[in-house]
């Protein structure tokens, strides 16, 4: 039993319900205290460019759970983290799929070409403020095969996911080139999310005391 007191940590709450943001959270030792995703409307504007709108989407989503955590007496001087994704080419941006003819025509689009993933994060700090990072990654996919893609349709993976593939999946296949943060695209990057946090203050490597 280990008989030495724990340092005191803030809270940490993640705006989130994805799986994978609070794995790769998880992955640089840090771990949420509460999940409060945020139900927005995440339809583009007119004319909206894919980093205006990332950025607007991952800012409504920490407001809108900021906005709930005020409420609750045991979140009192937490910190919230927000994100959001946005996979585009040029500057269509593609859609989150659910359908299955959704995500062949994503697919058919990224096949053999170039394209671009922005993921915004925003930290409301216990003060208030407002904290933005945007990163932007591009990236090349092969061209893909008939058979390629209806296996991987056949798979479900792209379901849910921006531009109808899962990067950390099966997908991991497809890039023969990536510039920028592979997080990023998987949905948190962590080397701008760290930044964020420990610049604010919050003891990011706390839990990394220890765990050989």
């Amino acid at each position: 039993m280990d008989s030495e007191p724990r340092a005191w940590r803030p809270k940490l709450i993640l705006a989130s319900a994805s799986p994978r943001r609070y794995a790769l959270l998880q992955q640089i030792g840090v771990e949420p205290d509460e999940l409060l995703p945020a139900d927005i409307d995440e339809t583009p504007k007119k004319n909206e460019l894919p980093r205006t709108l990332a950025t607007r989407l991952a800012s409504e989503k920490a407001r809108a759970a900021h906005r709930i955590a005020e409420t609750r007496r045991d979140l009192a001087g937490a910190y919230l983290l927000a994100a959001d994704t946005v996979v585009c080419v040029g500057r269509r941006v593609l859609p989150k799929c659910e359908l299955l003819d959704e995500a062949s025509a994503c697919l058919s689009r990224l096949s053999g070409r170039g394209h671009r993933v922005y993921t915004a994060v925003v930290l409301i700090t216990p003060n208030g403020a407002e904290r933005r990072r945007l990163v932007e990654t591009r990236l090349r996919f092969k061209r893909l095969g008939n058979s390629e893609m209806e296996a991987y349709l056949a798979s479900g993976e792209w379901r849910g996911k921006a531009g109808g593939y899962a990067i950390q999946g099966l997908a991991g296949a497809f890039p023969v080139k990536i510039v920028g943060s592979y997080t990023g695209v998987v949905g948190l990057p962590l080397y701008e999310t760290m930044t964020l946090l420990s610049g604010e203050g919050y003891p990011v490597q706390l839990n990394w005391l220890g765990r050989a």
